[in-house]
């Protein structure tokens, strides 16, 4: 099984460069049709994986994660790469990163389905699609990942692709606007990955190794002083990927700008870094000091769902809507880890997941109402969608009741979780502040529930003759049938069945 990790880490990034071997003159269709191929054999490498590092279950998540009776990696490779500095080739999956990375190589694929609708332009398919297969193989190497410096390094090599998608295929009619996004999005995600780097490098300091097995079972890490100062530099680094409140600001302006093949791994894969690093790193590595700093964690994430759902009440662009939503969902898989008990961490584990299924749906209906209007200004669009465009209507409408947690529906299950872990945090947290938080949460849902109802009103409901100027577009094409069809059903399997995932991690 080892042989099957190594190939879906390799092949994404070994096509990206056969791709841009290719001359220039190769048409976007067949560019679009090769991605597929390729990011198709990367999925079904990983679903072959998936028994290997999924389907077994921990009797207690708390405990694989704070290092205590932890199941042995699978599919390992771990081999000497930089012997000077102590550091290895170590990649390996388990019950935590499996999911995440059939996640990613699921998105991927659809992005490259999806591609098939762009407009021919030769040469800019192809380029498009390369970057998509080397942010697969930066992605799926991050979640893959047991050494810190192959874990920064993997997750650098997602930024500079991101950015030139966004800089390069962004919103057309803003050039300027892109470039800036695209700009604030590479310098903030940079800034985090120094701070993360930083705080690597001291725990290297106190422990002597890089290894993130060994180190979650090093007692060297204990008590606080250094290891303290490490926690604050990883969490602050990681939160600017997720991104957590105050450091969410290059968030809105990149969803806006980008492609809908970007915002949808944007959203998607992107952000699941940072929750992932908080999970993989932070907690077990550091764990006297993760306890020391989880309340405040607990504390910006409660904001940042507020922040999020107020600032989409305000909101007059259906991506920017969107995007801001990340933030409170985000902020709510922060404050189940936060919670550091096991139910907040199963129920940060699903959020993660049903995220970014719903998540890139919306996206991918965002960017079908925009390519059809020319634009995602809710006002210019008008109303009516559902005489105009009824099938995405439904769609839309679909997409956003999940999102907002609707029993019976993927969003539902995660939440509820984590509204529970802080209900009953880990003993060595103040409880009465975790229900403070779970208060404030609690009124976080019903602010998702009332600016996705308003949305759905504003965009689907009405008479179409009061818009004559909103056009009667073409409605749901063949190639958006096909790439959302497994979202769709995803949503819908997870809602009704959330033991799919949720047995991996144990019982409650």
């Amino acid at each position: 099984m080892s042989a099957i990790l190594l190939g879906i880490l390799a092949l994404p990034l070994l096509a990206a460069l056969a791709l841009w071997a290719v001359p220039a003159a190769i048409g976007d269709r067949l560019a679009a049709l090769y991605g597929s191929v390729i990011s198709g054999l990367v999925l079904i490498g990983s679903l072959l994986l998936w028994p290997t590092g999924g389907w077994f279950a921990y009797t207690n998540l708390l405990d694989e994660v704070l290092g205590e009776d932890v199941r042995p990696l699978q599919a390992v490779t771990n081999v000497p790469w930089i012997p000077s500095l102590g550091v290895r080739f170590h990649v390996g999956v388990d019950s935590i990163s499996m999911p995440l990375i059939v996640l990613t190589a699921l998105l991927v694929f659809l992005c490259c389905l999806y591609s098939l609708k762009i407009t021919p332009r030769v040469g800019r398919t192809r380029s498009l699609i390369a970057l998509l297969l080397v942010i697969e193989a930066g992605v799926i190497g991050t979640f893959s990942a047991m050494d810190l410096v192959l874990f920064f390094l993997c997750f650098e090599i997602v930024l500079i692709p991101m950015w030139l998608v966004i800089d390069i295929w962004g919103d057309d009619h803003d050039p300027a606007g892109r470039k800036r996004a695209a700009l604030t999005f590479v310098l903030m995600t940079v800034l985090g990955s120094a701070l993360m780097l930083l705080g690597f490098l001291l725990v290297y300091r106190e422990a002597g190794t890089f290894d993130i097995v060994r180190l979650t079972n090093s007692p060297v890490l204990g008590g606080h002083g250094v290891p303290l100062a490490a926690a604050v530099l990883i969490a602050v680094g990681l939160a600017v990927k997720v991104p957590l409140w105050p450091l969410h600001i290059w968030l809105p302006d990149a969803h806006a700008k980008a492609p809908t093949v970007g915002s949808v791994l944007l959203a998607g894969v992107l952000l699941k870094l940072g929750t992932y690093g908080l999970i993989r790193i932070l907690v077990p590595v550091l764990p006297d000091a993760t306890v020391t700093i989880a309340p405040y964690l607990a504390g910006f994430s409660v904001v940042a769902i507020i922040a999020g759902s107020l600032a989409c009440l305000a909101q007059t662009d259906v991506k920017r809507l969107i995007a801001y939503s990340s933030v409170g969902h985000m902020g709510f898989i922060v404050l189940g880890i936060a919670t550091l008990s096991p139910a907040g961490l199963r129920g940060a584990l699903f959020a993660n997941i049903a995220h970014g299924i719903i998540t890139g749906l919306l996206f991918f209906l965002a960017g079908a109402i925009k390519d059809r209007h020319d634009t995602s200004d809710l006002r210019t669009i008008g109303r009516a969608l559902y005489a105009r465009l009824p099938r995405i209507g439904a769609l839309l409408t679909f997409a956003c009741l999940a999102s907002l947690g609707l029993p019976g529906l993927a969003g539902f299950w995660g939440e509820m979780l984590v509204l529970l872990g802080a209900y009953d945090p880990s003993d060595l947290l103040p409880r009465t502040t975790y229900l403070v938080f779970m208060v404030i949460a609690g009124l976080g849902t019903v602010l998702t529930a009332a600016y996705f109802l308003r949305l759905v009103r504003n965009l689907c409901q009405g008479d179409p003759a009061e818009h004559p100027s909103a056009a009667f577009a073409v409605d749901l094409s063949r190639i958006e049938l096909i790439t959302w069809a497994p979202l769709i059903a995803l949503t819908v399997l997870l809602g009704v069945w959330p033991g799919l995932l949720l047995h991996q991690w144990g019982s409650l």
